[in-house]
């Protein structure tokens, strides 16, 4: 069905099917399957206030039964894993195993519920090292780079499907009265250069000087060594700040921080960083630990954490230079603040 010239999601991934003749279907089923669970979150979360099932302890756990109970029985997946959960799950039996791995943020930003602020979901398909059988620990611990699918869901004032399968990034708008996902925004593309940018400021104190020096440029302003004005944006919301960076650019900050010395960061790489990090590389921007592309890391764990930045390329690139100074000065001092920044207390 074309509605005002517009393909919708199954048009779409009978295209990119159509790119790669000896495709067998398996991962536009799978696709397919994810954005219905999707389109119940959806559901859920536009009733607000309307009723206790509505608040988040129970909307929390409908999002992710919804994601394995939609995507477990259509023999596409081997298993899944759901972000925080400390083991992966096997597709269990009667169904039939497939040849890809899921993994799911089922409701990212669930603490903007109560304010009926962004929330979204986050999901990465990998392919399953032995097809039909289920997988081993190790089967998911592979680089961001091996993702054969990435994407995301908002469900904000109007509902998206933000989808790549390697090809581009795409957004899908969800028409209400058709129930179908529009393709509204065809390939995407970050713009290098950014004037905006998002931190959580709370955590200042705990920064590293690459990161400090960075944002104390930023809010210097015209009259800093940036020369520009900068606007500072935070919504708790991993997915709602990918969307807003998708749309009109910007870089987005969860460093490394000093909070917890074993804690390399406060994003999980396999269920949250990777799939953004695919999404962001396809439209023409750059994810990064700040020292490191996070599509190239190799998974150590599997609700490993990392610091992650992503965002414009050229905001990305400066902040990646600016903790290689960081390193080459010792790492105790950035070479234009030392110790002190305008967050530092004095």
């Amino acid at each position: 069905m074309l509605i005002e010239g517009r393909s919708n999601l199954t048009q779409f991934l009978i295209e990119e099917r159509r790119r790669h003749p000896r495709a067998t279907g398996e991962l536009n089923a799978l696709v397919t399957d994810v954005s219905l669970a999707c389109k119940a979150i959806a559901a859920r979360v536009a009733r607000g206030a309307l009723g206790q099932e509505a608040a988040c302890e129970p909307t929390l756990q409908f999002a992710r039964e919804a994601f394995t109970r939609g995507c477990e029985w259509g023999g596409n997946l081997a298993g899944y894993s759901a972000c925080g959960e400390a083991e992966a799950t096997p597709i269990p039996e009667p169904y039939t195993r497939g040849k890809y791995l899921l993994l799911f943020q089922a409701l990212d930003g669930a603490g903007n519920l109560d304010i009926n602020h962004g929330v979204g979901s986050l999901f990465s398909v990998l392919r399953a090292p032995t097809a039909g059988a289920a997988p081993t620990a190790e089967d998911w611990l592979q680089a961001g780079a091996k993702q054969v699918c990435a994407g995301y869901a908002l469900y904000g004032a109007a509902t998206m499907l933000v989808l790549s399968l390697g090809n581009g990034t795409h957004g899908f708008t969800l028409d209400p009265q058709l129930g179908e996902w529009m393709l509204s925004h065809p390939n995407l593309q970050v713009p290098r250069r950014t004037r905006e940018f998002a931190i959580n400021a709370s955590h200042s104190r705990f920064w590293e000087p690459a990161v400090k020096r960075y944002v104390d440029e930023c809010l210097a302003g015209s009259a800093g060594v940036r020369g520009a004005d900068f606007s500072m944006r935070w919504i708790a919301s991993l997915v709602a700040e990918t969307h807003r960076i998708l749309l009109r650019g910007g870089v987005f900050l969860c460093p490394r921080d000093g909070t917890d010395p074993k804690r390399p960061g406060r994003l999980q790489l396999l269920h949250e960083a990777n799939p953004v990090g695919m999404l962001i590389e396809q439209a023409g921007g750059c994810a990064s630990t700040g020292r490191h592309r996070v599509l190239g890391l190799q998974p150590e764990a599997l609700q490993q954490r990392v610091g992650f930045i992503f965002g414009s390329a050229e905001e990305v690139e400066r902040i990646e230079r600016y903790h290689e100074e960081q390193l080459l000065d010792g790492g105790y001092r950035s070479p234009l603040f030392g110790q002190r920044g305008l967050f530092a207390p004095v």
